[in-house]
């Protein structure tokens, strides 16, 4: 696919642009709006997917704990045997929680994990079903509280019978970012993972304690634009990390809801380093 057709939906869902607007340039690349409207189901992601990943063997629930700015919304999956695991927090892209980032839980809980996916925008209401309402309400938030509410996610787990007090988590795109914020403001963290994720302000990666995963797709100059100074800022500061580049991948390469961007190859190998770096990092 051109890949300026890529770049234009990733501008789309992440500056955002207005949906007619979107519509109407993607119509100038493609030659006609009747194009566009057939290729849009090739670029666009899927909320609704049918899970990949069963709920066989697991123990699942729907979770809510004291947000700052109301009640937080969460999808906690671990193995079926009773006893206490340790927690990854799984953090969803900019369309709150969906089906996707919870057949990604179910992975992590597959894997041995307490994990828990909470919902960014559960303060709000929970995720509309439509993708563009779901990423206008992300501009609403506030960037402080949402961190304060992810930060009282390890609070929430600390206080589950089934969580052994070893941290860790994964996020992709707003969730990546997420993540590299959670590995400056929570000390107990041990390890974080980020998928194609903004980096954190350098002046604060000292503070980190966990030990960094990251993963960046070669085609994303958006996220890949500040990747070298984070290297040399967690170099400097001593930080434990892997970094890791995905050669011809898109953004959102993990997304196996995204035809045009999922990049399968990269995907398993991701997820292949991410386990392996909770196993030893957890």
């Amino acid at each position: 696919m051109d890949q300026r057709i890529i770049d234009l939906y990733d501008e789309y869902t992440h500056k955002p642009l207005p949906r007619r607007e979107f519509l109407d340039r993607l119509a100038k690349l493609t030659g006609g709006m009747a194009a566009a409207l057939t290729i849009l189901p090739l670029i666009e992601t899927g909320c609704t997917t049918t899970a990949k990943t069963t709920g066989d063997g697991l123990h699942e629930e729907r979770v809510t704990w004291a947000g700052v700015n109301g009640e937080m919304q969460g999808y906690l999956v671990r193995p079926a045997a009773k006893k206490k695991y340790a927690a990854v927090v799984v953090i969803h892209e900019n369309r709150g929680l969906n089906a996707h980032i919870e057949d990604v839980a179910r992975r992590a809980a597959k894997a041995g994990y307490l994990a828990l996916a909470p919902n960014a925008l559960g303060p709000l209401g929970g995720t509309p079903v439509n993708e563009d309402d779901a990423r206008q309400l992300f501009t609403t938030l506030k960037p402080e509280e949402s961190l304060q509410n992810f930060i009282r996610a390890f609070d929430f787990l600390e206080t589950r019978k089934d969580c052994n007090g070893s941290y860790g988590c994964v996020g992709f795109c707003w969730g990546g970012a997420m993540a590299n914020n959670l590995a400056v403001n929570v000390p107990k963290l041990k390890a974080a993972v980020a998928f194609y994720g903004r980096q954190p302000e350098l002046t604060e990666v000292p503070r980190i304690k966990a030990a960094v995963q990251l993963h960046y797709a070669e085609m994303d100059e958006r996220v890949n634009a500040g990747m070298t100074a984070y290297e040399v800022a967690l170099k400097t500061a001593g930080i434990k990390f892997e970094q890791y580049i995905y050669t011809g991948a898109q953004h959102a390469f993990h997304n196996d809801t995204s035809q045009a961007r999922y990049n399968e190859a990269a995907a398993k190998l991701a997820w292949e380093r991410t386990l392996a770096f909770f196993k030893a990092q957890l």
